[in-house]
């Protein structure tokens, strides 16, 4: 009887004794998921729903995991040290395939890039000048991205040996003048800078014989900008202190039959000028600018 009633109690707590066999495994299974699962805590979540009987015994554990990835998760927030900027760029940043994506690593200049770099975004960063020396030995690059850095100053000839260069994009920056531009440029964008008229020269976009597009909105220009060439087809002029226009200044005064013929767009919408004012000033143009005529 005796051996009879052990059996029956053995057989009773053999379930118990593979459940907790299986439960003491379980930390050493949370490792192998993802990261990001775990963060948004679903496969916890799903676990449970699918075993409500282990909810309980894994609550500890549970939270003890939720604590250690929270002190992850505030690691990772924490900016770049210093020692940072000693790191090679394609360690610092992501090289692939001629493109370098150096973007909110805090850098404060230009990294030294790889020889084959067609394409640089480095936006939101705190770079505050470009030297001459930056692009020097980067013939290759086409595209420059610096977008929301903190520059100021680019020096004399930093572009100048960019022959291949057909998109600069210095948006939202603290420029208070236009450097002197690749001739090949086909997109040069400067929005959201200081740039008064005086900080750009009378032939800064003579030459660019290839320029489609031209963003200055949001800056600090009293005048539209002179000599702009016939290849333009977008011009943003919006909300600077633009007070007023001339016959000239995109049409040519002593040619009564010229025409842009490839100007699609100008805007010089939130500038003071009132272009109902100047009549004569458009009558080249296919399109009326945007703006206020009264």
């Amino acid at each position: 009887m005796k051996t009879l009633q052990l059996a029956l109690l053995l057989f009773m707590l053999a379930p118990l004794v593979k459940s907790a066999q299986h439960i003491q495994q379980e930390p050493i299974n949370i490792y192998d998921y993802e990261t990001d699962d775990i963060l948004d805590g679903q496969l916890f979540e799903q676990h449970f729903e699918d075993k409500p009987k282990e909810a309980k015994i894994n609550k500890k554990t549970t939270s003890i995991i939720d604590t250690l990835f929270q002190r992850d998760q505030g690691a990772t927030k924490q900016p770049p040290s210093a020692s940072d900027a000693d790191l090679p760029t394609c360690l610092l940043c992501v090289c692939l395939s001629g493109s370098v994506y150096c973007e909110e690593t805090n850098i404060d200049t230009i990294p030294p890039l790889p020889k084959e770099t067609a394409y640089l975004y480095a936006r939101f960063n705190k770079i505050k000048k470009i030297t001459a020396k930056d692009f020097a030995e980067i013939p290759t690059l086409k595209r420059i991205d610096l977008t929301g850095n903190l520059i100021e100053e680019i020096e004399d000839g930093a572009f100048s040996k960019l022959l291949l260069l057909d998109q600069l994009i210095l948006a939202e920056n603290k420029l208070v003048k236009i450097p002197a531009l690749p001739t090949k440029l086909t997109v040069f964008n400067a929005n959201s800078n200081k740039i008064k008229s005086r900080g750009i020269k009378a032939n800064a976009f003579k030459k660019l014989n290839d320029l489609t597009n031209l963003y200055l909105a949001n800056n600090e220009l009293e005048s539209v900008p002179q000599n702009l060439p016939e290849s333009l087809r977008i011009l943003h002029l919006q909300f600077n202190n633009i007070t007023s226009v001339t016959d000239d200044t995109f049409c040519k005064s002593n040619n009564t039959r010229y025409v842009r013929q490839r100007m699609d767009e100008i805007s010089l919408e939130g500038n003071p000028v009132i272009l109902g004012k100047y009549p004569n000033s458009f009558t080249c143009l296919k399109r009326l600018p945007t703006g206020a005529y009264f």
